[in-house]
C-alpha cells in the first residue's frame, strides 16, 4: 500500500478548506479544483492500472475520501461518486475502458435503475430516463444512469431472477442537468437531476454490475459496488466528523461563554462531551478499517467475499455514519449559539452529516439486512 495518494489529498486540504463556504454558495465543485483533483488521480482511484488508474487498495480509497472530506465534504463527496464510478471499467470491453476512463477524465453518475433501455440492430440501446442524485454531474465528461432493458413485450427482462439493470454511459454533451439542487447540506455536490432523451448507446458502453463478471482481476474487483460505495459514504462522515473535532477545539479554546468565566474548554460538560464525541468517531473508523481490510483479504485470498463478510463490511459503513452524525450532533450543541452562524463551520458540519446519513447505502435498512445476513436469516442480499 502507498501513501502517496493520502498525501496527494492532504496537499489538497487547505486549498478545499479555504474554498469551502464558496464551494457551498456555488452549489457545484469548481471546474478548475474538479480537473486538478482528476489530473492528480484522485477520481482515478478504482479504475484499473492497466488503464492508468490507481486501483487503490480500499483502505487507501478511504482515507483519501476522509481526508478530502475532513476539508471540504462536497468535494469529498464527488470525488467519491466519481472515484467509484470507475468500478465499472473493470467490467467494460478494454476499447470502450479506455476511451471513457482515460487519466485524467472525471465520470459521474447514478446506479438506481431510474431509466429504461429499448434494444436497437442487435448491438445498441436507445435509452430514456431522468435519474435524481447527480452527484458531479456537472464537472464530467463521461455520464452513467441505471436503465432497465425492455422486452419485446414492454416489461423489464430478467437474468435468471434478478432484473436485466445495466449502467448506460453516454457523453455529457448527451445529457440535460436541471438546476434542481437546493438543500439543507452537502450543497457543493451538485447533486441535481439529469435526463437522457433516446440517446444511442452501443452495448460496449453498459454494465450489468449485478449480473457481469469483471474483466479485470485483482481483489478491488471482487468488492461489490454497493459495499465500496458504502464505504465512501462513510468516508464522508468520518471526515466531517473529524472536522468538527478540529473546529470545536479552537471554538472552544477561544469562546468564553456568556455569564461564565472559564472558557469554554475550561467547562467539564464540554470537556466530556467533546471526549465521547471522539471516542465515538475513532471507534467507529477503527471497526470500519478493521472490517474493510478483512474484506480485502479474504478478497485478495479467495477472489471471492462471503455475505457474512459483505454484510460486516455494510454494517461497519452504516455505523460509522451513524456515530458521526451523532458526535458532530454533540459538538454543534455543545458550541452554543456561536454554532448558528454562517461564519462558523461546524454548522456546515452539522448540516452536512445530516445529508450523508440519508443516502440509501448507509440509511437504517442496512442495519435490517447486516441483521438479517449475520443471524443467519434467510435474504435477498443483491443490494449487500
Amino acid at each position: 500500500m502507498t501513501d502517496a495518494l493520502i498525501e496527494t489529498a492532504r496537499s489538497f486540504a487547505p486549498e478545499l478548506a479555504d474554498r469551502a463556504a464558496a464551494i457551498e454558495q456555488a452549489r457545484a465543485v469548481p471546474q478548475d479544483l474538479a480537473d486538478r483533483l482528476a489530473a492528480a488521480g484522485l477520481y482515478g482511484l478504482c479504475v484499473p492500472e492497466s488503464l492508468g488508474g490507481a486501483q487503490a487498495h480500499p483502505l487507501i480509497f478511504l482515507k483519501v475520501i476522509e481526508t478530502l472530506s475532513a476539508a471540504d465534504a462536497s468535494t469529498g463527496w464527488c470525488v467519491n461518486i466519481g472515484a467509484t464510478s470507475g468500478l465499472v471499467a473493470a467490467y467494460l470491453e478494454p476499447e470502450a475502458a479506455r476511451a471513457i476512463f482515460a487519466p485524467g477524465t472525471i465520470v459521474a453518475g447514478v446506479f438506481a435503475p431510474m431509466g429504461k433501455a429499448v434494444r436497437e440492430g442487435g448491438d445498441s440501446y436507445r435509452v430514456s430516463g431522468r435519474w435524481n442524485w447527480g452527484s458531479g454531474s456537472l464537472n464530467a465528461q463521461w455520464i452513467m444512469g441505471g436503465s432497465m432493458v425492455m422486452g419485446d413485450d414492454g416489461k423489464p427482462e430478467r437474468v435468471g431472477r434478478v432484473p436485466n439493470s445495466r449502467m448506460m454511459i453516454v457523453p455529457r454533451s448527451e445529457v440535460e442537468i436541471a438546476d434542481s439542487w437546493q438543500v439543507m447540506g452537502l450543497n457543493g455536490t451538485g447533486s441535481n437531476q439529469f435526463a437522457i432523451t433516446g440517446a444511442l448507446v452501443p452495448h460496449a458502453r453498459s454494465v450489468a454490475l449485478a449480473t457481469d463478471a469483471p474483466r479485470e482481476a485483482g481483489a478491488l474487483y471482487a468488492f461489490p459496488a454497493f459495499g465500496l460505495l458504502a464505504i465512501g459514504i462513510a468516508a464522508v462522515a468520518l471526515g466531517i466528523g473529524q472536522g468538527a473535532l478540529d473546529e470545536f477545539v479552537t471554538l472552544a479554546g477561544a469562546k468564553t461563554p456568556q455569564y461564565s468565566s472559564r472558557s469554554l474548554a475550561n467547562r467539564p460538560q464540554a470537556q466530556l462531551r467533546f471526549a465521547e464525541a471522539q471516542a465515538g468517531i475513532a471507534a467507529a473508523r477503527a471497526f470500519l478499517h478493521d472490517a474493510v481490510e478483512s474484506a480485502y483479504a479474504v478478497a485478495a485470498r479467495e477472489g471471492a467475499i462471503p455475505d457474512a463478510v459483505r454484510a460486516r463490511v455494510r454494517l461497519a459503513a452504516s455505523h460509522a455514519t451513524k456515530a458521526c452524525a451523532e458526535a458532530v450532533t454533540t459538538l454543534y450543541t455543545e458550541a452554543g449559539g456561536t454554532s448558528v452562524f454562517l461564519e462558523t463551520p461546524l454548522q456546515r458540519r452539522f448540516r452536512d452529516v445530516h445529508v450523508a446519513t440519508q443516502h440509501l447505502m448507509v440509511s437504517g435498512t442496512t442495519f435490517e439486512l447486516a441483521g438479517r445476513v449475520l443471524l443467519g436469516v434467510e435474504t435477498d442480499t443483491a443490494m449487500l
